[in-house]
């Protein structure tokens, strides 16, 4: 199940941030993160244990993909792609016409999953992650009808797997 991320949530998030990346927010960032009103993260649980969560911010009609973690245990279950879609649509919802990231240049896997979801690459930051570059990416026309269809295809193929 995905569900809004309350700020209970929030030692469990941080300590599973603190297993998936090298770099991990602290519980107080998340914390931050739930006070402000253009700010929006869920979780993705089995039997009450969170197994990832992600979260964007909004500004004006752009929405920024500011994290997306799945518990190591659950990779390749679909799971990423459950989070990101609930994310785009909450961001669609919230009038979001289009979306951004950064993700690592060696993170194939994340780059992958976002390409399915629309995002193309239009640049790098240099040295954005210790050490490493990130690419940007974005996601034009969310808003649009054929990018409607694209997230209808998406859930349909979610459904047919189950968590």
């Amino acid at each position: 199940m995905i569900r809004a991320m309350s700020r209970s949530d929030v030692p469990t998030v941080a300590t599973l941030e603190r297993v998936i990346y090298p770099q991990p927010w602290s519980a107080r960032v998340f914390f931050d993160e739930l006070g402000h009103a253009n700010r929006s993260y869920v979780v993705a649980t089995e039997s009450d244990e969170i197994l990832g969560y992600g979260g964007f911010m909004l500004v004006e009609s752009d929405a920024h993909i500011t994290t997306l973690g799945v518990a190591p245990g659950w990779r390749r279950r679909k799971l990423g792609t459950r989070i990101l879609l609930a994310l785009v649509e909450r961001a669609v919802g919230r009038g979001a016409r289009h979306l951004t990231l950064e993700v690592r240049v060696t993170n194939t896997d994340a780059q992958l999953l976002y390409e399915r979801f629309g995002f193309s690459p239009v640049g790098k930051r240099k040295g954005y992650y210790q050490g490493e570059d990130a690419i940007v990416m974005w996601a034009l026309d969310v808003d649009a009808e054929e990018y409607g269809t694209r997230l209808d295809d998406i859930r349909s193929d979610v459904k047919a797997e189950s968590v």
